[in-house]
């Protein structure tokens, strides 16, 4: 599901990037850590500001990244493009990945699966391109956050079959996730860290 212009412009602001800059990448690291030398994917990359933070903070050597809509992968390569072979941006499907199995060190998702409709399968998606040992990093809306009067009024997001923090821990160790850590703030955002055995 594409974000509508609200959300994009949320998405797009700098209290969006201090968030994932001091709140996501923070939490992740406590959680899980680095990524030395990795080769990792973004799923849901927006503007590129994701495969920035992965580059600077966790030390991944290559970022893969794709987003749904063809104006953010746009936004993307044009803020990647100095990178160079570092990166690659495509548009795609967090539910359907064209990508080769056990392929990456790590997956990030800094708040896309919420928007999938067939959100399991984006989990599952994460954990076959995921290589025995890799992380999957994971910021997400939560059903109260979604459902909310307010938020359902002015966001779109699909609100049948959504998860709530219980939901997603437990979607995350029926794939094979191991929980290196979890975190919920208010039952209405989450963090999480599994790792693929």
């Amino acid at each position: 599901m594409l974000l509508n212009s609200l959300e994009k412009t949320l998405m797009n602001s700098p209290l969006r990037w201090a968030t994932q800059r001091y709140m996501d990448v923070e939490t992740f690291l406590a959680m899980g850590g680095k990524t030395p030398g990795g080769r990792v994917l973004e799923m849901g990359c927006g503007n590129g500001r994701g495969v920035e933070l992965i580059l600077n903070h966790f030390g991944a050597s290559h970022v893969d990244a794709f987003d749904m809509d063809a104006g953010m992968v746009a936004l993307a390569k044009k803020r990647l493009a100095r990178r160079g072979q570092q990166v690659a941006v495509w548009q795609g499907d967090a539910a359907v990945m064209p990508l080769a199995t056990a392929s990456y060190d790590a997956v990030f998702d800094f708040g896309i699966i919420h928007h999938v409709v067939p959100w399991r399968m984006a989990v599952a998606e994460a954990h076959r391109v995921l290589k025995t040992g890799g992380k999957f990093y994971l910021f997400e809306l939560l059903a109260p956050f979604i459902q909310h009067p307010l938020w359902r009024t002015l966001l779109e997001h699909p609100q049948e079959d959504r998860f709530d923090d219980s939901q997603m821990a437990k979607q995350l160790q029926e794939q094979g996730f191991t929980l290196l850590g979890r975190r919920s703030l208010l039952g209405q955002v989450a963090w999480y860290v599994g790792r693929k055995d």
